[in-house]
Order: C-alpha cells, then structure tokens, then sequence
C-alpha cells in the first residue's frame, strides 16, 4: 500500500471509530470492560490493514514448506495426506490395552499413541510398594519384555507410526520396542515413531521425574546419538508444551517454555558431539489446543516462525529440515468439565478444528467423559469421529493455512512471538532451562498463571458453560470405565513369572553393565537393550541408573 493509501486507511479508521463505533458502544455497552486472550493480550473490536503496517510478508510469513514456515511446514500440508489421526489409549494390562488399540484402528485411527501408568513413568514394576494401588489406572503397566510383546501383539510394527508419552523411562520403553520388532524380524531402519522423552517439562508441571536433571539430560542425549546411527526414522523427543498448559500456564508461557526446553535439548546434543544437521530434524513437538480459538492457531504459527528462526540463527543450521517445527496436538484436558460432559463434545471439536487450522501434523481429540474417567470404548470413538468429521465434511483441509493473512490472527501471531520472545531473553539471562527450572522461574510463572485462570472463573469473569453458567441441578452419572483391581496381581504374579524363567546370571550380568555405563559416561541405550533382550524388568534397569544418578528432589522439599 502507498503512503497515501495508507494516510487514507488511517484517516478512516478514525472516522469510523469516532462516527460508528463509540456511539454504538455507547448505545449498547460491550458485555466486558476489557476483551483479552488468555495470555492478556488486548483485544480490539476490530483488525484492518493498518494493524499489520510495516509489515515483510516473504520475512513473516512466506510461503507454505519455505522458511519461516509460518504457514505450515510442508507445500501442500493436508491436500496431500491428512494429519495423522492418533488416539492416545491405554490402561490396565497390556491384553486389554491390545484391544483396545486393535479396536481403533479397525475404525480408521492412523497412528498408535501409547499412555502408561504411574509406576511404569516412574521406573517401578507393578510390585513395588510404591506401584500399590497405580497399576494399570492411568495407563498400561508394562514391566517386561513379555508385556511390551502383548501390548504390540497383530500391530504392524513396519507400516505404523507409535507414539509413546513416556520421559523418566523413555530408554527403556524405547529399548523394550526395539527388541520386539528384532524378534518379529522388522528392521529397525523400518521403524517409525515418537518418544516424548522430554523430562524438562517433568520437573516444571507434570512430576513424573526419577533421576535430577544433569543426568536425565545424559540420557536424553544418549538416545539422541543412538537413534540417529540406528533409528533413523524415530522422532527422539516431543518436546511437551502440554503439560505445560494443563498446570496452568498461558498460551504465550506455553509456547515460550517449550521452547527454552528444546533449546536446552538442543545445546546438550551439541555439547555432546552431535552435529546439528544430524539429530535437528528429527525433534518434534507436542502443544495443547485450548479454547481460545484464534489464539491457539496463532500460537502454533507463532511457534513454527521462532523455531525456525533459532535453528538458521542461534545454531546454524544448514538443512531447511533441521528448522521445520513439526508437532503433534492434543486437546486440552484441564478445559475438559464433570458437569455436562456432553459439553465437552463441543468443547474438543473446536479445539481440534484449531490444531488443524494451525497445521498440526497429527492430533488427539480428547474423550467427553475423561473429567470423571479412562475413556469408555464408545467414549473414544466419538473421539475420532470428531477428527474424521473435521478431516472429511468441513473442507478445512482443502487449502494451506485458510486463515493466514486474517489481519486478526497475524497480529496475534506476532504479540504472541513478542511475548514468547522476551520469556526466552530473561530465561537466557538466568543461564537456560534447566538453570531456571533449578531456580523456580518457570515452575512460579505457571503457578501465578493458574491462580489467576482460576480467579476469573470464580469470579465470572471467565464462564465455562455448566460450571459457573448455565448449570443444572441434577444429572445423571454416565457409565464410565473402571479397570480391574485384579490386574495389579495379574501383573505382580506375571513379574514372578519372569524372574522365575529368565537366565538369572545374564540378566544380573546385563544390569551390571547398565550401571557400568552410567558411572563411566560411555552411550546408555547398547546395555539397556541387552538387558532387555536378557529379561530383565524395567524397575530393575531403572534402579541400576537410581544406584548412579540418584533421586531428584525438588527444591521446596529440601
């Protein structure tokens, strides 16, 4: 546009403003002193071309699969192949959790993602005393290689992508994979999938840590070397903004954290040895969709722009793969409400229409009914149904980033980078993530981020339908999904069984070289899947690292 042309905008803006805007305001009072996105950015009734003045469209945005990748990271995005369609699923013991992935697939799921239990994130087998009670609740227990073979039982190991949410005893869940499709003769060369193995985010929101963070990073980047030479193809780490959000952060806390964390990941690999251009394409991302509809597909964009820019800049990296930001997206469980779970419907269908909005490259739609419960099977159904609808009936997916050039959506995407932005400047002044998390930074950021999420919701200012609007008296319990207790034993007496029939002296020897290789600092994962492959249990590997690494406490329990 030309000055005048811009004089001339701007001009009538004010007009418009002074003529049109304030007297209907005045006429009809706006129904919020203030509009804001969950971040506390400023929302104005309205966006026009004078918002984005000054603005390099090749520099900001170009053009879809070039860099910044701002709108999207591949030309065509979803009219060549849809996101991948991957339901996170799993509890009790690895038959029933079989099922239930045999089931979702049979309806048109495309991807597995796999949940585990406490006492397996944790590093315990289902017979710890601290397992008591865990096994099986949140998750699939899975403490040998027996289990890891029933869980994978008729999945083709070869033609699908397996995500699993798994950081503590990422190592180890890897290894036990591996060993399963070496006994199915499926080279690991073949193998396509995901670990989340992002442990930084542990100790900020979620909790599910073992070792403190110095040696949690060795092994993050020990897989990291390995996959790289013998798993080209699997993803080493999602790099989790989602827990981030579900403790209670903003989406601009959400997008900055996770990526301070991924830096981190990324100077521990290079201080390592690895070259960037070796292990950078193969990082992904995992980020929530909450509700704020416009602001999550902002802050996806806004996430693509600044990865990009850190990976050419701040790394310099080489290869356009090395600084493509590719995640996959979860709908926002703690949006997710006990009263009215038929609302939560709604709820996750426009959550998943933003993750696709703002080009995710696979998702999982949360179940109505996981505010009260594990999902039922009709439950989750629903669930990908909600996917295949958007993926099918909407059109969505028919051109690259629909919304890109939205005066309103660019601008949020750039408030949201500036934000991001000055969080990543002043965690580099207290010396990175893992600095700031040992400080508290973060873990005090969210916190004051909830309260005061939460101080809005009960003081109305923020409604959730059914909670603190719109409610009703009375309503009847559904049916919900409740695991076997009997599995705990099933699981304990499974365990005995093991130890029982194993080479007792191999799987001693294998765990001796386990922790051998922790104290002398030379690549963890050889021995772990050679006490893999000798049956050793995961509690078992988990302890020969504990014996060298320790336990982290975290510092208000000092």
């Amino acid at each position: 546009m030309s000055d005048d042309g811009d004089r001339k905008l701007t001009e009538a803006r004010e007009r418009w403003r002074a003529e049109r805007l304030a007297p209907a305001i005045k006429r009809n009072p706006e129904r919020r002193p203030r509009f804001t996105t969950t971040s506390g950015i400023e929302i104005a009734p309205e966006y026009d071309p004078t918002d984005r003045h000054g603005s390099d469209y090749l520099a900001e945005l170009g053009f879809p699969g070039e860099f910044p990748f701002t709108r999207g990271v591949q030309p065509t995005m979803y009219r060549g192949r849809l996101w991948t369609m991957r339901q996170y699923a799993g509890f009790g013991d690895a038959e029933e959790s079989n099922r239930r992935y045999r089931y979702l697939f049979a309806q048109g799921q495309t991807g597995l993602s796999v949940a585990f239990d406490l006492p397996t994130q944790m590093g315990r087998d289902a017979d710890h005393p601290l397992a008591r009670g865990e096994v099986g609740r949140v998750g699939v227990s899975i403490g040998s290689i027996d289990d890891m073979e029933t869980l994978l039982a008729e999945l083709p190991l070869e033609r699908i992508s397996t995500s699993m949410t798994i950081n503590a005893t990422a190592s180890i869940l890897l290894a036990l994979y591996l060993v399963v499709a070496e006994r199915r003769g499926v080279a690991w060369k073949q193998l396509n999938g995901t670990i989340q193995n992002d442990i930084l985010k542990e100790y900020v929101a979620r909790g599910t840590y073992i070792y403190p963070p110095r040696g949690s990073m060795r092994l993050i980047t020990d897989i990291f070397s390995f996959a790289s030479r013998e798993v080209p193809n699997w993803n080493t780490i999602s790099i989790s903004g989602y827990h981030i959000r579900e403790a209670g952060s903003t989406a601009a806390q959400e997008l900055a954290f996770t990526i301070a964390d991924g830096i981190a990941y990324v100077d521990a690999a290079l201080k390592a040895g690895l070259e960037i251009d070796r292990f950078a394409s193969r990082l992904s991302f995992f980020f929530n969709v909450h509700n704020n509809f416009f602001e999550e597909i902002a802050k996806f964009r806004a996430a693509r722009r600044i990865w990009a820019r850190l990976m050419k800049d701040r790394f310099g990296a080489k290869d356009e793969r090395s600084m493509m930001l590719r995640f996959h997206a979860q709908t926002a469980g703690s949006s997710l409400t006990a009263q009215q779970i038929d609302n939560n419907v709604v709820r996750v269908a426009l959550q998943g229409l933003a993750a696709v909005l703002g080009g995710a490259q696979s998702l999982h739609t949360n179940s109505r009914d996981e505010a009260l419960a594990l999902p039922t099977e009709q439950s989750a159904l629903l669930a990908l149904r909600t996917q295949q609808v958007i993926a099918y009936e909407s059109d969505v997916a028919d051109t690259v980033d629909p919304l890109g050039g939205s005066y309103y959506l660019e601008t949020l995407t750039d408030e949201l980078e500036r934000r991001a932005l000055e969080y990543l400047a002043r965690i580099d002044d207290l010396g990175g993530a893992v600095a700031a998390i040992e400080q508290g930074y973060m873990q005090r950021e969210i916190q004051n981020a909830a309260y005061a999420y939460q101080r809005a919701i009960e003081s109305g200012e923020r409604i959730i339908v059914g909670v603190n609007r719109f409610t009703s008296s009375a309503e009847p319990m559904p049916e919900i999904l409740r695991v076997n207790p009997a599995i705990e034993e099933r699981q304990r007496a499974k365990l005995a069984q093991v130890r029982a029939n194993r080479d007792a002296a191999a799987a001693a020897s294998a765990l001796r070289q386990v922790e051998a290789a922790a104290h002398d600092g030379s690549n963890l994962m050889p021995p772990i899947i050679e006490a893999v492959r000798a049956r050793a249990t995961l509690g078992e590997i988990a302890d020969a690292m504990r014996r060298v690494f320790g336990e982290y406490q975290p510092p208000n329990a000092l």
